[in-house]
């Protein structure tokens, strides 16, 4: 990646760019919260998760047939694998579970029973309030800190770019419908703190090149060469950490997939706000306001 040392990219220069895939991306991932919204997993909307087994490949057409014969045409199928699959459903008693079973079993084959979660309406609830709490106390601790470690704009800023990197993150998983769970929740506040720690490395680097600027050097040239100096840093620690996660996705099995689909949706969105989002509006903000000469 030495090569990268060498480049003078004009990041700042294309900012309008940056700005409109930004806006694009928010206005898509709004829309997708809006009508779609998120494919809440049973931690966050309640009711009962049964994965089965079947000794022979079946359809999710099957499947639904001996759930709308139960009662419980509404439900929603996943599939694992050929013979595994996952039903989310309303909340079931013992009998009802046993009853469901054995229809399946009649009408498909042997089945086996190899995973079942249960959560109350209240459990749920109070879940999806803490992981919305936990979101926006995560938010508010990062400002707080990085205000009093660097100066108000920079903070800010990097915490704008940061509330963009959730909307996204958050608008890609309800267009992808992939199921929001706990595991899912703390890889986006992962993701918040893995962001906010380029955006902290880049703000710190245009911080000491404040220090050392010449007369003749706009604070545009300034940030857009702090910018060029961090690159080869951000671009191989979000190289190195992408690998084990795309590995996760494509291998990690159908448990791991969304966590692993938020994380490298988190990663590469974040590097990408940091380089393109955090730094341009600082140099906007600057430009309307100028506090530096």
């Amino acid at each position: 990646m030495k090569f990268l040392k060498l480049q003078s990219i004009d990041f700042i220069g294309h900012r309008k760019v940056a700005y409109g895939i930004s806006i694009f991306l928010i206005v898509i991932s709004v829309l997708s919260l809006g009508i779609q919204k998120l494919n809440y997993g049973v931690d966050f909307a309640g009711g009962t998760l049964l994965q089965y087994r079947f000794s022979r490949e079946v359809s999710i057409e099957e499947i639904r047939d001996v759930l709308a014969e139960q009662g419980l045409a509404k439900s929603v199928i996943q599939r694992f694998s050929p013979q595994e699959f996952v039903i989310r459903t309303v909340k079931l008693g013992e009998e009802e579970k046993k009853a469901l079973e054995t229809s399946l079993g009649e009408k498909l084959g042997e089945v086996q029973l190899v995973r079942i979660e249960e959560v109350g309406p209240a459990i749920s609830l109070d879940l999806r309030r803490a992981g919305f709490i936990a979101f926006l106390g995560a938010i508010a601790g990062i400002l707080v800190y990085v205000s009093l470690r660097f100066e108000f704009r920079p903070a800010v800023t990097s915490v704008i770019a940061l509330i963009h990197d959730g909307i996204v993150v958050l608008g890609l998983l309800s267009l992808f419908q992939r199921e929001f769970t706990a595991p899912v929740l703390a890889a986006i506040l992962t993701v918040l703190g893995y962001s906010i720690n380029d955006s902290i490395v880049l703000m710190d680097r245009v911080r000491e090149n404040l220090k050392l600027r010449k007369k003749e050097e706009s604070f545009t040239g300034l940030v857009n060469r702090s910018i060029n100096e961090m690159l080869s840093r951000t671009i191989n620690t979000s190289l190195t950490t992408l690998l084990p996660v795309i590995a996760l996705l494509f291998f990690g099995g159908k448990m791991l997939q969304d966590f692993a689909f938020t994380l490298f949706a988190g990663i590469v969105v974040g590097t990408y706000s940091s380089i393109f989002i955090a730094s341009s509006l600082l140099v906007d903000w600057e430009a309307r306001s100028p506090r530096r000469r």
